[in-house]
């Protein structure tokens, strides 16, 4: 019969449910790479660390969550005052947070509760207590010398040793957890008071 069309011949118009579904779907996946792309970007940018232990005491408590600028070193060198996430040299799979205290080229010498760089004494109104130990260090080119501010309760370059420049994390820049302590964190320029 001519003029006559099997129902398999004749074209299929997409229901409005249909095209719902494909509106959803579409919706969802592209939510999806963005979701990924944001991810991606956010971890090439910063890092999560959380503070363990009480050798940042006052400045930082433990539990507390610290966002890190990694790209912070990329475009700047640290400075004296810095509080810095760095994988630990004896232990590359641990991260520790400290503040910078030597630069390269600078000798660091603790005695009598003050700690003095190039013989200069440095004026830290930030600490939980003067330091009760003392010592020389010489700090390297591509190296830097770090102090937790509970002088007395850190495990730092006092006993390790120096900070490798390439196990520089980046600079920690912002308390987010618990939402009480949210706080930028203050990188205090720390001055040299003289001998």
């Amino acid at each position: 019969m001519e003029g006559y069309k099997a129902e398999s011949d004749v074209p299929t118009v997409p229901t409005e449910e249909t095209l719902d579904l494909r509106r959803f779907l579409l919706d969802v996946i592209e939510t999806v790479l963005l979701s990924v792309a944001l991810y991606l970007g956010i971890n090439a940018l910063t890092a999560r660390v959380r503070v363990d232990g009480f050798s940042m005491l006052p400045t930082l408590n433990d539990g507390e969550y610290v966002l890190v600028n990694r790209l912070a070193y990329r475009l700047g060198s640290p400075q004296r005052g810095d509080i810095i996430v760095f994988r630990f040299p004896i232990n590359p799979h641990q991260d520790f947070i400290k503040r910078v205290i030597g630069l390269p080229g600078e000798k660091v010498e603790i005695a009598n509760g003050e700690v003095y760089i190039n013989g200069a004494r440095l004026d830290e109104t930030y600490i939980a207590a003067p330091p009760r130990y003392s010592g020389t260090w010489s700090v390297p080119p591509g190296y830097l010398f770090v102090l937790g501010d509970n002088r007395n309760d850190s495990s730092d370059s006092h006993t390790w040793g120096l900070v490798p420049m390439e196990n520089v994390i980046g600079k920690a820049v912002l308390v987010y957890w618990p939402p009480t302590a949210w706080a930028m964190i203050d990188h205090t320029q720390v001055a040299v008071a003289g001998p």
